[in-house]
């Protein structure tokens, strides 16, 4: 399944996304699961299937996206999880080593938007970045989940932008500030249900920046796999239904390049996940 968040009048809702609209499981489940996030948390996937033959309710012209999961607990993020974007990122003199431990870095709920949803180019910064990245969807919480078991914990995958503001980021050696500003993230179109990816270590990801192709990457370059991901990241804390884990981003980001390639007011902003969507943004300037 396809499964998106959105707002219809005024009102916020999630449902099937099928190519006639969307079935809206607010309207039907929303008594007993009145979020994605609920739903995942109830293990009640099988209730939303259930209804996936239902006439659709809501044209897709009629909403707006939001964030997949809006409210995640959690917003982990890899960082340097690429071998040829380490090697971008060392080769502008920030890094040294590849990471022997996932670089984990948290991001808040509200430096996210949705599907064809603005990105916010800041007032306080010209260097706003892209990086497209796969993000995985938690279906099962726990505590020191093991490798061995950790995809049984998934319900889905969803296409990431961490969008970044590079000179905060690197105003000392700790990057949050240049991770969190207001909606330069955005987290959609779908998530699609583990189910539908066969082998989610063979997927191509692909960002474009007003039509010219910027990134062009493969998950099985990733430095730690999902599984890695999901077995150091509930060591730190217990995973919940609903939290999102951005895998991090292959080489072609736009501080790296010879002159830097930035977003800006006016320009579009896309990314493409093999299977799993492709989440598209206008760039807009704060205000």
């Amino acid at each position: 399944m396809k499964l998106i968040s959105f707002e219809h009048n005024g009102r916020a809702s999630y449902g099937i996304a099928r190519a006639d609209g969307i079935i809206d499981l607010g309207k039907h489940l929303g008594s007993e699961f009145p979020t994605l996030k609920k739903l995942l948390a109830a293990d009640a996937l099988d209730r939303a299937a259930a209804l996936a033959d239902q006439a659709a309710d809501v044209a897709f012209d009629a909403i707006s996206y939001l964030p997949v999961i809006p409210n995640p607990m959690h917003l982990w993020c890899l960082a340097l999880n690429y071998v040829e974007h380490h090697k971008e990122v060392e080769s502008a003199g920030r890094v040294q080593e590849l990471p022997k431990k996932p670089a984990l870095f948290l991001r808040a709920a509200d430096s996210m938007t949705g599907h064809q949803q603005p990105l916010r180019a800041p007032a306080a910064s010209e260097q706003f970045d892209y990086e497209g990245e796969l993000a995985v969807i938690i279906g099962k919480g726990g505590r020191n989940i093991s490798e061995a078991d950790a995809m049984s914990h998934v319900a889905g995958f969803a296409v990431f932008n961490d969008g970044s503001i590079r000179d905060w980021q690197f105003h000392t050696k700790q990057i949050t500030p240049g991770k969190n500003f207001y909606q330069t993230a955005a987290l959609g179109p779908q998530m699609v249900t583990a189910d539908e990816i066969a082998d989610v270590d063979n997927l191509s990801v692909k960002t474009w920046l007003n039509g010219q192709l910027v990134q062009d990457g493969n998950t099985r370059d990733m430095l730690f796999k999902i599984p890695a991901f999901i077995a150091y990241a509930s060591i730190v804390a217990p995973l919940v239904p609903g939290d999102v884990l951005a895998t991090g981003t292959p080489s072609g980001v736009g501080f790296s390049r010879k002159p830097p390639l930035w977003m800006k007011a006016g320009d579009r902003c896309e990314i493409e996940i093999e299977g799993v969507g492709r989440l598209s943004n206008p760039v807009m300037a704060e205000g």
